[in-house]
């Protein structure tokens, strides 16, 4: 036994605690490991823990919780092409007290943490107990290395998507099972809530409905009752979807419904050579977890799997995700999370080797992704900001704030939040209307837009001063700064994290 602060663990033969003893309370089982990964998660984000500025993304959802909430609705008062399901989750964490950020930041923690005790689950199909957690401590290292520390869409639709595949694996351990449809019912209703949190998904979504054919094949079943158990499959998986379009049409939205989340995603303009760079840097990062799957089974003596199935299941899972983050073609850094599940699970078996000569992919693969998590927090945290800058930032532009709407045409969505002023355009996420990428998917002209926006004489205006990182829409910021030359005065420069902004107020003639 080991005693810390009042604290008791009972060690297994493994060497891992199997119950924690708090006074009169006996943690043991599933609730342990949750404790465990929930520990390890949180400590290893505490540098960015109650930082607002952690990711653009973030503070978008936040901001759009907090709208909604207010009496502006998703795709029509603000626009975005995320599913009205991840405004939603934001919505759910608002109703709990406390501060916002930190809020949705513990919830990611918990969901991180629910998602590793699923990939221990998985990987103990094919490891030993002692590896199967090690793949567990992988993965929350290794998402902040994809700038998934707390609230990004992966980090809550991972977890459904793990908790699928793991009954997946338990349908393919159970051959002729007389249940496989409700089974596959149970499948699909998690594809379809996580379809509602990110699209993306869909090509897991796909490979699951095949595996469960597949099953079903297998099984011996007839065309024709395959025919209806992948239709009743998919109509579970789509339920979600179409009942909020359903929604948005019985208020006379569909239209804006449709626009937002199916057709401006084939209108979005690729960035050329940035794109192709950032897949590059995105497949050098995963190298340690290409030479757990794919090098090490080659050369190492692998544990033989429970159940022989099993590891096709989860290969077959692995290519759908990497299906899934290659089709959009832009490659950003968090669309390599859904990848990081399977790839957790398969690089299990290389985790915790005991022979000398053997130790090294493990140990590459827990050191790598615990340095590549360090250090992507830490550069965000250098580039972003902190959460005082970003609050002085709020107190300059509140100060110059006459009742009227503030406007930001670069920079972080959270300073809507914060300054809470009326917004001057349904774009409240700045990168619709200053990339050129965005200027034919979100079904206005940005030029244009910023031209209303600018009419409508916005109290404070915020604009970048550096030079933009993706393509800008040089029409929109020229139109821009003939308003600023025009009717504002430059009053403040700040700098947040690496990013200067200069802060414009409208002139007051007498």
């Amino acid at each position: 036994m080991q005693d810390l602060a009042g604290a008791t663990f009972v060690p297994a033969a493994s060497g891992l605690p199997t119950r924690l003893r708090i006074g009169s309370i006996d943690i043991s089982g599933p609730w342990l490991t949750f404790l465990q990964f929930a520990a390890i998660t949180l400590v290893f984000r505490l540098i960015m823990f109650g930082n607002p500025v952690v990711h653009v993304d973030e503070q978008f959802y936040l901001l759009m919780a907090d709208r909604w909430n207010q009496g502006a609705l998703p795709f029509v008062d603000l626009w975005d092409r995320k599913p009205i399901g991840l405004f939603l989750l934001y919505r759910l964490f608002l109703m709990v007290p406390g501060d916002p950020v930190l809020v949705y930041q513990l919830f990611g923690v918990m969901a991180t943490a629910a998602t590793a005790m699923l990939v221990q689950r998985m990987a103990r199909e094919i490891a030993r107990p002692s590896s199967a957690w090690l793949a567990g401590v992988v993965y929350t290292f290794a998402m902040p290395g994809f700038s998934c520390a707390f609230g990004q869409a992966p980090v809550f639709y991972n977890l459904l998507m793990a908790l699928a595949a793991l009954q997946l694996v338990e349908v393919w351990k159970r051959p002729e099972a007389p249940d496989l449809i409700g089974r596959g019912i149970g499948v699909m209703a998690l594809v379809g809530v996580a379809l509602q949190i990110k699209y993306s998904v869909l090509f897991e979504g796909v490979a699951f409905g095949l595996l469960l054919l597949a099953r079903g094949w297998a099984d011996v079943w007839s065309w024709r009752r395959l025919a209806v158990a992948g239709c009743v499959w998919a109509s579970v998986a789509l339920a979600p979807t179409l009942m909020a379009y359903a929604w948005f049409q019985s208020m006379g939205h569909g239209h804006d419904f449709l626009q937002a989340n199916f057709i401006s995603i084939l209108q979005r303009l690729p960035d050329g050579n940035a794109s192709w760079l950032r897949l590059a840097a995105q497949l050098v990062a995963l190298t340690p977890f290409w030479l757990a799957v794919l090098v090490a089974p080659r050369m190492l003596p692998m544990p033989r799997p429970r159940h022989p199935a099993v590891p096709a299941v989860l290969r077959a899972w692995a290519v759908a995700a990497v299906v899934g983050y290659l089709v959009f073609g832009t490659w950003y850094d968090h669309y390599v999370a859904p990848m990081l599940p399977p790839l957790a699970v398969l690089s299990a078996p290389v985790l915790a080797r005991s022979i000398p000569a053997e130790k090294w992919f493990g140990r590459f693969v827990l050191v790598t992704s615990a340095l590549g998590g360090l250090a992507v927090m830490g550069i965000q945290f250098k580039n972003h900001g902190t959460a005082a800058q970003f609050d002085d930032m709020t107190q300059l532009i509140r100060r110059e704030m006459h009742g009227g709407c503030f406007y930001q045409f670069d920079g972080e969505p959270g300073l809507y939040r914060t300054v809470d002023a009326c917004i001057p355009t349904r774009y409240a996420f700045a990168a619709h209307l200053n990339t050129w990428t965005e200027a034919p998917a979100i079904g206005v002209n940005p030029g244009r837009e910023v031209a209303r926006i600018m009419m409508t004489h916005p109290d404070v205006v915020l604009v970048g001063e550096w030079k933009a990182i993706y393509l800008p829409n040089h029409v929109a910021r020229a139109v821009l700064l003939d308003f600023l030359a025009r009717d504002y005065e430059r009053y403040s420069g700040f700098v947040l994290g690496t990013h200067r902004f200069g802060l414009y107020r409208l002139k007051r003639h007498a």
